[in-house]
């Protein structure tokens, strides 16, 4: 088996899967309960919080567990226009956002909030000053991603980030940081960000646990009604073997970014070699795209029957976000990409496990493709 598509999720890593049984089995009390069990389940709570939080050099308190990176976006959003939008009604956001981003603010629409969507340029770029522009004394929140899931093109958050404070310095701005945390480093402090959510699943971590940077003094509605938990942001029994993973798997890729980013580099320019000497292969990412996300497009063939064609072979890839259930998002249209090219879109995404001979053997499976289904 090959596996490229770790944009959608990775494999769990072995710490993390010892992570979560070790907790079920061992430490399976309610965090919130005053007894031994119950004080231990905290303490592992506490531990993974302060991986995440060093992780992000942040303090822990400021770092909150959710179910993951669509709920820590959601409360974000909705939790701060909850909170700042009572009188200030203008939010602003990208048309590139993932669908959880996305659909927070249509729904913020839809309640009478003016949303500003700004757009790449014509050269797939997007410019700080249309954003900062865009900010006035009634805007709220700001929210723009750091790493696209679809193109690994990459914002430049800290630029407007810093804009809009300067213009506006009671503006909330939330970064959705989902594929680019433990893969870049991603400081809450340096891209002046007052939110920021990160998941588990795009780090060799489990699915159904994300958290949310919340940066002190920042006020947000609570969205999940009930309980006390996670000091009363967030209602619910914490889902601790997996905040146990989660924090596992953190502390296993700390420390190796560099290491890491440098296979990376090299895989994707192997990657862009054996392409290029194919032909007729267009390549969607731009060259300030991270090296981990390539996207790829066999003019002539669809995207999903390229895609069952490489699972045939056991290569595993996507044609996009993996949220979108195979429906075209519309993202690479936003980044000047045209609509044949949409269609027979593929996205590489890569681990640092991979390696230059499953590209080999993806090559061969392209070189296959485009002789028998190019119509």
């Amino acid at each position: 088996m090959i596996y490229f598509d770790n944009a959608a999720t990775t494999a769990p890593s072995e710490a993390a899967v010892r992570a979560v049984c070790d907790c079920m089995k061992n430490t399976f009390g309610n965090p919130s309960s005053l007894h031994t069990l119950g004080i231990r389940a905290q303490q592992v709570m506490d531990n993974a919080r302060k991986e995440i939080a060093g992780a992000l050099a942040v303090p822990p308190e400021t770092v909150y567990f959710t179910s993951g990176a669509t709920e820590s976006s959601n409360l974000a959003i909705r939790g701060a226009a909850g909170t700042y939008g009572r009188r200030k009604k203008r939010v602003i956001t990208t048309t590139v956002e993932h669908s959880s981003v996305k659909e927070a603010f249509k729904r913020l629409e839809e309640e009478g909030f003016e949303v500003i969507r700004i757009a790449p340029d014509e050269n797939g770029e997007f410019v700080p000053d249309d954003f900062i522009d865009a900010v006035d004394e009634n805007t709220c929140i700001v929210s723009v991603m750091l790493v696209n899931n679809e193109t690994g093109a990459v914002l430049p958050v800290k630029e407007i980030f810093s804009g809009v404070k300067r213009r506006n310095s009671e503006t909330i701005t939330h970064c959705d940081a989902v594929q680019a945390f433990m893969k870049i480093p991603v400081k809450p402090n340096d891209i002046k960000a007052d939110l920021v959510s990160v998941s588990a699943h795009k780090i060799y971590g489990p699915k159904g646990v994300g958290a949310l940077y919340v940066k002190k003094g920042t006020r947000l509605m609570k969205q999940n009604l009930g309980g006390r938990q996670e000091n009363n942001m967030r209602g619910g029994t914490e889902a601790v073997p997996l905040i146990a993973g989660f924090g596992a798997a953190v502390s296993e890729l700390s420390g190796t970014f560099a290491e890491r980013m440098e296979k990376m580099e090299n895989l994707r320019r192997y990657l862009l070699e054996k392409i290029g000497e194919i032909g007729e292969i267009f390549v969607n990412s731009s060259e300030n795209s991270v090296p981990y996300i390539v996207n790829i497009s066999l003019k002539g063939i669809r995207s999903e029957i390229l895609l069952h064609f490489m699972e045939e072979r056991e290569i595993y890839i996507s044609s996009g976000s993996a949220c979108s259930k195979g429906a075209k998002s519309g993202v690479l249209g936003e980044f000047g990409i045209s609509p044949a090219l949409e269609d027979s879109a593929l996205r590489i995404s890569f681990s640092h496990e991979n390696t230059e001979e499953q590209i080999d053997e993806f090559v061969d499976a392209l070189i296959a493709a485009k002789n028998r289904l190019r119509r």
